[in-house]
C-alpha cells in the first residue's frame, strides 16, 4: 500500500507542477547586435559560418559558434549561420562558404543573435548593440 501511495503522490506533485506551470512562456528576443559592419571578405571554399573581430564579438556580448542572423543592408539578403573568432583588432568581418555567395566586399550587414527566456525576464532585460565605426569596423570610443 505504501507503494501506491507514494506513485499517487508523485502523479500529484506532477500534475500539480504542471498546472502551477502552464502560463509560464518562453520567448525569442535579441540578445546582441553589431550594426553596420563592413564585409572584408568573402571565401566561397571556407566550410561555412561568420569570422568576426574578437574585439567585436566581445563589445558586442557574442561568443564563437553562436548562432547568427546576417542581414544584408545593401541587397536585402538574410541568412543564419554561426560565428567564428577573428583576429583581434582586424576588423575582419567574412562570409565563409554558401553564405559568402548572399554578400560581396563591401556590402555593409547587421549581425543579430537571440536568446530565449521566460516572458517576464524579456520584460527587463537590456540587449547589447554596438555601432562600429562601418568605414574600417573598429569600436567607436
Amino acid at each position: 500500500m505504501p507503494d501506491r501511495l507514494c506513485l499517487f503522490g508523485k502523479l500529484f506533485y506532477y500534475l500539480c507542477t504542471r498546472l502551477n506551470n502552464r502560463n509560464e512562456m518562453t520567448i525569442e528576443v535579441v540578445k546582441s547586435k553589431i550594426h553596420k559592419v563592413t564585409v572584408t571578405e568573402a571565401n566561397l571554399q571556407y566550410v561555412g559560418s561568420i569570422t568576426i573581430d574578437e574585439d567585436l564579438l566581445d563589445a558586442a556580448n557574442m561568443i564563437e559558434n553562436e548562432k547568427v542572423q546576417v542581414v544584408n543592408m545593401n541587397n536585402g539578403e538574410r541568412l543564419e549561420t554561426y560565428i567564428i573568432k577573428g583576429k583581434r583588432g582586424s576588423g575582419c568581418v567574412c562570409l565563409n562558404g554558401p553564405a559568402a555567395r548572399k554578400a560581396i566586399v563591401g556590402d555593409v550587414v547587421v549581425i543579430i543573435s537571440y536568446a530565449q527566456m521566460d516572458f517576464e525576464e524579456a520584460k527587463t532585460f537590456k540587449p547589447t548593440f554596438i555601432f562600429p565605426d562601418t568605414a574600417t569596423n573598429m569600436l567607436v570610443k
